[in-house]
């Protein structure tokens, strides 16, 4: 498709868009759009739910994250009662269900130990 702005013979390397591309029309969805449109739909909603369900348990993995740590720790006797504290703690809350204050406690032992 030539346009008035181009030289005749010669063609564009990227595909020109004119003012025909962005014409606006009042056209309703068909029913098969509408068709793809709902499971579409389902399918993102579901992935949120469960993205946000799958962080909330990653508190044992930071519990394993510190355990590992703790074995190679060359910490002063109070930061390592300070990480001990915070791992019990992190731990107490996520089987209280309470995970994202287990995260949160158990990030500060985690900064102790600089992981």
């Amino acid at each position: 498709m030539r346009n008035e702005y181009e030289p005749p013979g010669i063609k564009p390397r990227w595909p020109v868009l004119t003012l025909q591309h962005f014409s606006i029309t009042t056209q309703t969805t068909t029913f098969e759009e509408q068709t793809i449109k709902k499971p579409i739909t389902a399918l993102l909603a579901t992935a949120l739910l469960s993205a946000g369900t799958a962080l909330a348990f990653h508190c044992p993995a930071d519990m394993k994250k510190i355990d590992a740590a703790m074995a190679n720790a060359k910490l002063s006797a109070s930061d390592i009662a300070k990480v001990k504290k915070y791992r019990a703690e992190g731990a107490a809350l996520h089987k209280a269900k309470k995970h994202q204050e287990s995260v949160d406690t158990l990030v500060q032992a985690m900064k102790i130990l600089k992981i």
